[in-house]
């Protein structure tokens, strides 16, 4: 008999890595092209923004660090690369498009940085990395669009330079349910803790305000 996928991966993964002690909270990519239904980035996430806002509000109330992320090209793409020729629906992150605009809700607060990007890993040609080891970051709560593009991209390239990762669920969304628990699912056994938006708000809840837990 075919042993079924949880028995089977329970013999080789399922370590779990834990919270750190001092977190970010990375919300990726989210935009306005994920919420038009007019654009060919739609992805009917609204319940998904609505999870990165409720982390959000949680991070912020802990003094946890929040950094919100986007694409933004050259207006001739010069800078795009192999990503954008490959992917068409990112025409819509040319400097000056609207789908680029940060979606209602989620404008940026004068004490929040903003990484903006050209490839799908936060991480990837940014200084993301040093910028939270310069704070004293050990560990990341990430949240975004989408799940099987950017946020993964981003989680595998978080736990490569060291960080304990965590991905909220709930704050995570892709265009179709398949590729987002398929990718939920990769992320759990071999680079991240999936959590409930739950579990991470209590977590965010036990932090004193710009200290780390205990």
């Amino acid at each position: 008999m075919t042993e079924d996928l949880a028995t089977n991966y329970a013999r080789a993964y399922g370590t779990k890595v834990g919270f750190g002690s001092r977190p970010a909270l990375i919300l990726i990519d989210f935009c306005q092209g994920y919420f038009d239904p007019a654009c060919d980035l739609y992805a009917g996430v609204e319940d998904t923004l609505a999870s990165a806002l409720r982390l959000r509000a949680a991070a912020r109330a802990a003094g946890v660090p929040v950094i919100l992320t986007n694409v933004v090209y050259h207006p001739l793409a010069l800078n795009g690369g192999r990503f954008f020729e490959k992917a068409a629906p990112l025409k819509n992150f040319l400097a000056g498009n609207p789908m680029g605009n940060w979606p209602q809700g989620l404008v940026p607060e004068p004490d929040e940085l903003v990484v903006s990007k050209q490839y799908p890993s936060a991480f990837f040609g940014t200084s993301l990395a040093s910028t939270l080891t310069a704070m004293g970051i050990d560990s990341v709560l990430l949240g975004g669009l989408t799940t099987s593009g950017c946020v993964r991209a981003s989680c595998v390239d978080a736990m490569s330079h060291g960080f304990r990762t965590a991905v909220v669920a709930e704050a995570c969304g892709d265009r179709h349910p398949d590729p987002h628990r398929a990718n939920l699912f990769d992320m759990n056994a071999k680079y991240a803790d999936v959590v409930s938006e739950e579990a991470a708000i209590a977590y965010l809840a036990t932090l004193s305000k710009g200290r780390p837990a205990g």
